[in-house]
């Protein structure tokens, strides 16, 4: 009977909203729904989005990433998806500048959303305007589920709108980097950030450990403003910034100093300039072999685009040609790149009723070690600052390669 009278309301509601949709009626409503589940502190897919999942297969997942400009990683494991699951993908990208055209951002998720066969959307990275965009889509799609990687705005805000939060733990990182950086020989380290970045939660606590972490390990931490890529100078004038002062910093402080930087658009001159010069190179802000490596250092990635075993063999390499040995690593995983195929592969196990509800920590955390391979990952929930840990907010680590 329950059964029976479950799927009468079903019907009931989909038929008021196939009748209502764009009206104020279904907007307020749907908008209420959203707001009443971000104010709970839960997540707005919830328990009737894991009612609907029945797996049925007749859905598609929506992959959201930047540009080519801005990482091609995750754009490019966008397409590997598509290729490997054909139409049940479909893909869109936020603009370049989208601090100045969060309009545009949120459209192009709208747009996504309209197509009601598309049931999970996949956004990496989730840059800042991805909140409202998830409200904008929930006042017509309350069931859409959202599964957003390497947040740009603080947990406060993008946890009670998204479903599944996952991120490189970048508190932990800042723990991390020194004593790696201090057996690569770093006495300093050169820190480029922008004040944008510098207003984010995780970033100002990965900070401060640095701060810390290189004391206890005898490195001078500098902090060095540069231009922020979506200001008035763009990611051109950024990256111009990097190749003349890296050079400056080095005459100053000598080669036995480790770079940092806090964007993604600034680590292709970052790493050439390190290369060039002789200095050392510990983590990139998304650590991955494949983040800016191949560009820098003109690696022909043709027919290799997902391959890391072929790129750490190119990396291994290109350091020997440079003589920089023992002082270059990375992590083994993309991890944008982890993101966007975990949260696919996890997307489908949820469409396909293979999970309990839409937040299963087990199967998640399955996924990830699952398309991690034999890399292993350290996944850790988010704990806020006062001390509550974030149920639906994923930390991911991974150990470092060193190319000795």
């Amino acid at each position: 009977m329950k059964k029976l009278i479950s799927l009468l309301l079903a019907a009931v509601m989909v038929l008021s909203l196939a009748g209502c949709r764009g009206t104020d009626t279904a907007e307020t409503t749907a908008a209420g729904a959203a707001t009443e589940a971000a104010d709970s502190g839960e997540s707005a897919g919830g328990e009737e989005t894991a009612a609907a999942a029945e797996g049925t297969g007749n859905y598609k997942i929506g992959i959201i990433t930047g540009t080519a400009s801005q990482g091609d990683e995750e754009i490019t494991q966008a397409n590997t998806m598509k290729e490997k699951y054909g139409d049940m993908i479909v893909t869109a990208t936020y603009p370049d500048n989208f601090t100045t055209e969060t309009e545009t951002l949120i459209s192009n998720a709208v747009a996504m959303a309209s197509d009601p066969d598309v049931k999970v959307i996949v956004w990496c990275q989730a840059v800042p305007g991805t909140a409202a965009a998830i409200d904008r889509v929930r006042e017509t799609r309350p069931d859409m589920v959202f599964i957003v990687g390497t947040p740009g705005e603080d947990p406060g805000v993008i946890n009670p709108k998204a479903d599944i939060v996952l991120q490189v733990d970048e508190p932990g990182c800042g723990i991390v980097i020194p004593p790696q950086a201090a057996a690569q020989g770093a006495k300093t380290m050169i820190h480029y950030s922008f004040p944008r970045h510098m207003s984010y939660a995780l970033i100002v606590e990965r900070h401060e450990n640095l701060k810390k972490y290189c004391a206890e390990n005898g490195i001078e931490l500098v902090d060095v403003t540069a231009p922020d890529p979506t200001g008035d100078s763009g990611t051109t004038g950024a990256q111009q910034f990097i190749l003349e002062d890296v050079p400056r910093q080095i005459e100053k402080y000598g080669k036995d100093t480790v770079f940092f930087t806090t964007n993604c658009g600034m680590q292709e001159p970052l790493i050439r300039s390190v290369f060039e010069n002789g200095a050392i190179y510990t983590l990139q802000c998304c650590p991955s072999p494949f983040h800016a490596f191949p560009a820098a250092l003109n690696i022909d990635m043709s027919g290799h685009e997902a391959d890391v075993d072929y790129m750490l063999e190119q990396l291994q390499a290109k350091v020997d040609e440079y003589g920089m040995n023992g002082r270059v690593s990375t992590w083994a995983i993309p991890c944008n790149m982890l993101f966007i195929e975990a949260g696919v592969e996890y997307a489908i196990k949820y469409l396909e009723g293979e999970t309990d509800g839409v937040l299963d920590d087990t199967v998640l955390r399955e996924t990830i070690q699952e398309c991690a391979g034999d890399v292993e990952m350290t996944v850790n929930n988010y704990v806020d600052e006062s001390g509550n840990a974030k149920d639906n907010h994923y930390l991911v680590m991974a150990d470092f390669v060193t190319f000795d």
